[in-house]
Formats: structure tokens, sequence, C-alpha cells
């Protein structure tokens, strides 16, 4: 017979695992950061994020949508063009911000630039 913990701990880490998983999928960390940084629009976006395709961005933003971390707005029309779209972070995305702000400090200490890596 069990005490209950272990349902308790499996609860938990099924819940970190999904968490793990929608944040922590590729692009997804570096889509949450242009948008914290004030890029709403598709193409500001991806530009923010080399080598992010328009297809992976696409996807990426509807999961994050989905999952209610960012929501789509449109927009008018810019002068006799199409209308504009633009992703913003809900409260549930805004809560993520010290958890990437984390992140962003343990790269910062631990995570060699690319041009430092080749000089060692």
């Amino acid at each position: 017979m069990s005490d209950g913990s272990a349902v308790e701990i499996h609860q938990v880490c099924v819940r970190f695992h999904a968490a793990i998983e929608l944040i922590g999928g590729r692009w997804t960390g570096a889509i949450l950061q242009a948008v914290f940084t004030g890029h709403h629009r598709f193409a500001r976006i991806r530009a923010a994020v080399p080598g992010l395709s328009d297809t992976m961005l696409a996807q990426r933003l509807r999961t994050l949508e989905t999952n209610g971390l960012l929501e789509r707005r449109a927009g008018p029309p810019e002068s006799a063009g199409p209308a504009t779209t633009e992703y913003h972070l809900t409260a549930k995305g805004r809560e993520l911000s010290p958890i990437l702000d984390a992140v962003i400090a343990w790269s910062h200490r631990w995570i060699p630039l690319p041009e430092e890596s080749a000089r060692r």
C-alpha cells in the first residue's frame, strides 16, 4: 500500500514535464524573449531570431497561442495594405518573465559565445 506520496510526485512530474516541453521547445524561448523585448509582429519576431523559418515561427506562435501564453491581435490596415497582426503576452505568458530572466542570467554565466569557444 502507498501513502499517497508517489501519486503526488507523479502529478508534479507531469506538470513539470509539460511546462518544460512547452517553453523549452526549439525556438520557443527565443520567440518569447523577442515578444518580451517588444517585437510583436511576425516579421519583427522572425528578424529577432536568426535562423527561424516562417513555417516554424507560424507553428510556434500557434502553439503559444493555443496554450494561452500569447494572444493574436488583428489591427487596422496600414495605408491601404493588409490588416496588421500582432502577438502579445497574456497574463500567463508574462508570468514567465522571471523564468526567462533566470535562464538569461544562467546562460551569461555558463554558456560561452561561439567566438569564445573557437578561441579556446
